[in-house]
């Protein structure tokens, strides 16, 4: 879901990466198995969605009947593939921060699912809420509640709908690597993905913008016929109603399919079940950094270190020497080999980038994985990149909880008082009471 050359060949490494790090198998996994369980709010909980409307207020509100309605889509929702499908920008394949997106529509009433601030975006959370026209939704403030008319997956409801995942395969869009028009851009689907959106305002005909980015934008005028012209210059386009992202583009797993860069193993599950015919989950294939000792050359010998009793250690050296070498280098002398590696995999491991891009992601649990893979569950950090990643990650989770709380409004640095978020408050009672 990037501007027209987004699943071009040179974009394929970057939609490769989002898949490796953004939505983590463990996630899917656990999310699946509390779904298939009937435990939605539970399978909310996996995927790192938080869970922003109340059922009893819904029935009390507007009866029984509709909260029953947005009870069943819950149950169908899978988070962990909404987050799959989610908006991601560059460079780091990260959730489009300040996001509103509707994923299912009742009357004047939306289930959307929403992304934080870039500030507050630690952890990579997703919020789901229900949103009623000008009213205020439940919940902490957001900086844009309206739901994007750019992203509509209540037309797409297979990129949330466990029960309707298998559409996938037929909306992916085109893959034709031959037409050079074609690459990115699912033109065979524009005129039934644009009626589509026609349909969903009572419309039979009409004419459909498309954004390609870099400015350059498109009308789709659907009736008997499909044509396609350029729109005029902005400023014109009032009241027309927008092709959604998800409708524009080919689907980026089905681009990394047909570029080999990756296999249907790789993909989520519902995902690779869509696209891939007689898809079978296979087994997890070995960790090849899973080995627990390495060598270093060391004063003319080959020595190994590895983990032991949790910590990451010399297994050619006796304590003896390791002491002598300790003080030595407390004196000012050359470090021993196996120590300076050592103490450069605790500073600035060579995983670091993968540590990173779980950090940035929001699997926290991953990246400690990976640490106690590389260092031990005992080791202490020391000063360095790796530590200065961590101690950041713990930051912006800070930043993210206080957005959650309502008491930073306008950044990690705005933090709000007691006085404030009265005034907050007694100003939407105020404005409620106008409307």
């Amino acid at each position: 879901m990037l501007p027209p050359t987004a699943f071009g060949q040179a974009r394929l490494p970057f939609w490769q990466r989002v898949r490796e790090f953004a939505v983590p198998p463990p996630m899917i996994e656990s999310a699946t198995a509390r779904r298939s369980a009937g435990d939605w709010a539970g399978a909310c909980a996996a995927a790192r969605v938080d869970v922003e409307l109340d059922l009893r207020a819904v029935a009390r509100a507007h009866g029984s009947e509709l909260a029953a309605t947005v009870r069943a889509d819950l149950r169908r929702l899978a988070p962990d593939l909404l987050r799959w499908h989610m908006p991601r920008i560059a460079p780091d394949g990260l959730l489009r921060p300040g996001l509103t997106i509707s994923l299912a529509t009742y009357d004047h009433l939306h289930l959307v699912a929403r992304t934080p601030p870039s500030w507050a975006d630690a952890g990579q959370r997703i919020g789901l809420a229900l949103w009623e026209g000008s009213r205020s939704s439940r919940g902490h403030p957001h900086p844009h509640p309206h739901p994007d008319k750019r992203f509509r997956l209540d037309l797409h409801r297979h990129l949330w709908d466990a029960d309707r995942a298998g559409e996938l395969r037929e909306r992916a869009g085109p893959w034709d690597p031959l037409v050079p028009k074609g690459i990115g851009c699912a033109v065979d689907r524009w005129g039934s993905e644009a009626a589509i959106v026609l349909r969903s305002q009572g419309r039979d005909s009409g004419t459909v913008l498309v954004r390609l980015g870099s400015g350059r934008r498109l009308l789709l005028h659907v009736g008997e016929e499909l044509r396609i012209t350029e729109a005029p210059a902005r400023g014109g386009d009032s009241g027309w109603p927008e092709l959604p992202d998800a409708a524009t583009w080919v689907l980026p797993d089905l681009a990394l399919l047909h570029s080999g860069q990756i296999t249907a193993d790789r993909l989520h599950p519902l995902v690779a079940a869509a696209l891939v015919l007689d898809y079978a989950p296979g087994r997890e294939p070995p960790d090849p950094d899973g080995q627990s000792v390495r060598l270093v050359e060391c004063r003319g010998a080959v020595h190994r270190i590895g983990l032991v009793d949790g910590v990451l250690v010399p297994l050619d050296h006796d304590q003896a020497q390791l002491r002598r070498e300790q003080l030595l280098v407390g004196l000012g002398g050359p470090p021993l080999p196996c120590l300076r590696v050592i103490d450069e995999t605790h500073r600035e491991p060579e995983r670091l980038v993968e540590i990173r891009a779980r950090l940035d992601h929001g699997d926290f649990a991953g990246a400690l994985a990976a640490v106690e893979k590389i260092l031990g569950p005992d080791a202490l950090l020391r000063q360095g990149a790796l530590r200065d990643e961590l101690d950041t990650a713990v930051q912006r989770r800070i930043a993210h909880g206080l957005y959650r709380a309502g008491l930073a409004v306008a950044g990690p640095l705005r933090v709000i008082d007691d006085d404030e978020r009265r005034d907050h408050k007694r100003r939407r009672v105020l404005a409620r009471r106008r409307r």
